[in-house]
C-alpha cells in the first residue's frame, strides 16, 4: 500500500470506529455469543423455575442447536472448533429436560457421539478423569462443570463422589489471607469457590469434623456471597460465573436468597434476542481505552471536543472510588466495564490513564492519573511483574504476573513520570522510578530466548498449547516502542529498552507468513488482529516493507470479508471470545502508526 492508500484507508476506519461511539460517551464493543455460557445459563434457568423461564430456555436450546460444529461438537464461539468442555455442558443443560422434542434428542446423540469420539463416555466416571486431568490442579472450572453434570445426572446419582470438594468455608478468613492458602481456584472465581464448594458439600459425606465445619460456615458464606455482588446481580458482570453460582445455591436449597433472585434476573436480562448469550455484559472501558488510543495523533479529527470531554468525563466517574466488596481492592483503578461488577485490573488501569491523556490536559486529569499511578504501585508483584487483580496470589496462571499486563502499566507508569515528576514530591517520583525499573528488569527475564513473550488473557485455538506469541511480543514491543519517545530516562535505560525491542521484532519477523500475514505463532493462518498487532509493534524504516505487506494481507481480506473477527480473546480460565471493535481498533492503530513514519 502507498502512503495515500494508507491514509485513505485509515479515513475509512477512523470514521467507522468514530461511529460506533455511544452517545453516553463510550464504546460498548459486542462480544461473540457463547455456547458455554447460553448452556450453564439455561440451566440455571431451569433449576429455578423451568415453567417460569419456559420461553427464555427454549430460545436457547433453539440457538444451540442452530450453531453445532459438523462433527457435533460445540465451541467458545460460533466459529470455534469444539472443545470437550462445552460440548459436555451443552450435553448436559439438554439432558435435564424432559419430554425432549425429536429435534432436541438428535441434537443430544450428535452431541454424544462428539464426546465418545474424545474419549469421554457420559454414563462412566470417565467424565470426572477426564474434565480434571485437562484442567490440572486448576479448580477454577473443573470442578464447577462437574458439578453441572453432577445436578443435571452426568453419570448417574454418585457423580459427586468424583467431585472434589472446594473449601468454601476458608472465604470467613479476612481476604488479605486468601493469597497464602494455597487454594486450587483463580482470585476471582472466590464466588464460584462458596457457591459450588456448598452444593458439593451438600451432595457429599465428608467426616463428622469437617461436616460440623461446613454446616456453620454455610450461613456466613451466604452473607458474604451477597456482599460480593454488584447491583446488577452479575459477578464480574460475568454469565458463567453467576449462572454456576445460581445453580449450584438453588440445588443446595438457598434459591430463596437474594443472591439468586438477583442473579436470575441478570441472566435473563442479559440474553439476546437469539436466544444466544454472551461471557460478559460487555467491556466498555476496555475497547473506549484501545478506541482512544488507537486514534493516536489523529484523535482529534475523528472525535470532536465535545464528545472527548464526555469521554473523559464517564472514565473518570468510574475509576473506583471506594476499597472494592469484590477482591478489597483499594481506590484508584479502573475494571472492564462501567457496570457494576465491574472490578479493577492491571489492564484497564493503564489504558485510561494513558486515553484520559490524549482527552484532556495533563492538569486536568491530574489527579485521576495520579490515583491510577498509585494504585498499579500497589498492585505490583515482588517479581517486578503486573498481575491482573491482586498481588500475591501466584499459585495459578491467571493470577500471576504477565508480560503484556506489565509492558501496559510499564507504559503508563513512563508517563506519569515525565508529565507529573514536577508536581509530585521526589519521595513519589522515585517510588515510580523504582516501580518502572522492576517492571523493566521483570520484562527482561521474562522475555523468552526467541525474543518473545507470552501474555494472559489472551490466545490463539490453532497454536500448539493454545498460547499466542504474536499477540505477547506485539503488544509488548509496540508498548517500549512508545516508552523510547519519552525522554525523562537516561541512557542506560534506552539502551536496554532498545535491546529487548529489538528481539522482540526479530521474534515477530520470524514468524511471518508467506503471504505477509500474521497468526499466533509460526505457520499459523493469519487474522486481523494479528496481522493488525505485528505491523504495530514492527511500524519502523527498518520493517517498513513487512509492515507493507502486512496491511496488504488485511486490505485484501477486508475487500473480500470486511472486518472478521477471531477469537484471540481468554476469559474465565479457558473460554475464549471474540469482540467485535478488536479489528477496528488494531487495524486502526497500525495504519496510524505507519502514517508516523517520515516520509520519503
Amino acid at each position: 500500500m502507498h502512503r495515500k492508500e494508507i491514509r485513505s484507508r485509515l479515513g475509512e476506519i477512523g470514521n467507522l470506529l468514530a461511529g460506533e461511539l455511544d452517545s453516553r460517551g463510550y464504546w460498548t464493543g459486542e462480544l461473540s455469543s457463547s455456547a458455554l455460557a447460553v448452556a450453564v445459563a439455561l440451566t440455571a434457568l431451569h433449576f429455578d423455575d423451568h415453567k417460569k423461564h419456559y420461553e427464555e430456555i427454549n430460545k436457547g436450546l433453539s440457538w444451540l442447536a442452530a450453531n453445532i460444529n459438523d462433527d457435533g461438537s460445540f465451541g467458545d464461539t460460533p466459529e470455534s472448533p469444539g472443545n470437550v468442555s462445552t460440548s459436555l455442558l451443552v450435553y448436559a443443560a439438554i439432558n435435564l429436560q424432559e419430554g425432549n422434542p425429536v429435534w432436541l434428542e438428535k441434537l443430544k446423540i450428535n452431541v454424544s457421539r462428539y464426546l465418545n469420539s474424545q474419549g469421554i463416555n457420559v454414563n462412566t466416571r470417565d467424565v470426572a478423569k477426564n474434565i480434571l486431568k485437562y484442567y490440572d490442579n486448576d479448580y477454577t472450572f473443573s470442578v464447577p462443570i462437574l458439578t453441572m453434570c453432577g445436578l443435571c445426572g452426568i453419570p448417574d446419582k454418585n457423580a459427586f463422589d468424583n467431585i472434589p470438594q472446594l473449601p468454601f468455608e476458608l472465604l470467613l478468613l479476612p481476604g488479605r489471607f486468601y493469597r497464602l492458602l494455597n487454594l486450587n481456584v483463580v482470585s476471582y472465581a472466590l464466588p464460584a469457590l462458596a457457591a459450588v464448594g456448598i452444593v458439593i458439600f451438600r451432595n457429599k459425606k465428608p467426616g463428622v469434623l469437617l461436616r460440623v465445619i461446613r454446616h456453620f460456615s454455610i450461613s456466613r458464606a451466604l452473607r458474604k456471597l451477597h456482599r460480593m455482588m454488584p447491583e446488577s446481580g452479575g459477578y464480574l458482570e460475568a454469565v458463567p460465573l453467576t449462572a454456576f453460582v445460581s445453580l449450584s445455591l438453588i440445588n443446595a436449597g438457598y434459591g430463596s436468597t437474594n443472591v439468586v433472585k438477583k442473579g436470575i434476573g441478570f441472566l435473563k436480562r442479559l440474553q439476546r434476542e437469539d436466544g444466544s448469550w454472551p461471557v460478559d455484559v460487555d467491556l466498555s472501558t476496555w475497547v473506549t481505552s484501545l478506541s482512544i488510543k488507537s486514534f493516536r495523533s489523529n484523535l482529534n479529527s475523528y472525535i470532536l471536543p465535545d464528545n472527548r470531554a464526555k469521554i473523559s468525563l464517564h472514565l473518570r466517574s468510574i475509576q473506583n472510588k471506594d476499597v472494592h466488596p469484590f477482591n478489597g481492592t483499594p481506590p484508584g483503578g479502573w475494571g472492564w466495564t462501567s457496570y457494576s461488577g465491574s472490578v479493577p485490573d492491571g489492564d484497564d488501569t493503564p489504558g485510561v490513564i494513558l486515553a484520559l491523556s490524549m482527552l484532556e490536559t495533563r492538569e486536568e486529569v491530574r489527579n485521576e492519573v495520579l490515583a491510577g499511578g498509585r494504585w498499579l504501585l500497589g498492585l505490583q508483584n515482588n517479581d517486578g511483574g503486573f498481575p491482573t487483580f491482586s498481588r500475591g496470589w501466584g499459585k495459578l496462571p491467571f493470577d500471576q504476573s504477565c508480560p503484556d499486563l506489565t509492558g501496559h502499566c510499564l507504559l503508563a507508569l513512563s508517563l506519569i513520570i515525565g508529565d507529573y515528576k514536577n508536581v509530585i514530591t521526589p519521595a513519589g517520583v522515585t517510588g515510580f522510578k523504582r516501580s518502572f525499573n522492576r517492571a523493566l528488569k521483570y520484562l527482561e527475564e521474562s522475555q523468552h530466548h526467541d525474543g518473545s513473550w507470552l501474555p494472559l488473557w489472551f490466545g490463539n485455538q490453532l497454536t500448539n498449547k493454545q498460547t499466542n506469541p504474536l499477540y505477547g511480543t506485539a503488544k509488548v514491543t509496540a508498548y517500549l516502542r512508545d516508552v523510547l519517545k519519552h525522554n525523562w530516562y537516561n541512557d542506560k535505560i534506552r539502551s536496554r529498552l532498545e535491546k529487548i525491542i529489538g528481539e522482540g521484532a526479530g521474534f515477530i519477523i520470524s514468524i511471518r507468513n508467506d503471504n505477509g500475514s500474521w497468526g499466533g505463532a509460526k505457520s499459523i493462518p493469519g487474522s486481523i488482529e494479528e496481522t493488525s498487532l505485528a505491523v504495530s509493534a514492527l511500524a519502523s524504516q527498518e520493517y517498513k516493507g513487512d509492515c507493507l505487506r502486512g496491511l496488504e494481507w488485511i486490505d485484501g481480506v477486508y475487500a473480500r470479508k470486511g472486518l472478521i473477527t477471531a477469537p484471540i480473546g481468554l476469559y474465565f480460565a479457558s473460554l475464549w471470545y471474540d469482540e467485535k471493535l478488536y479489528p477496528v481498533t488494531f487495524y486502526l492503530e497500525a495504519l496510524a502508526r505507519m502514517l508516523e513514519l517520515p516520509e520519503e
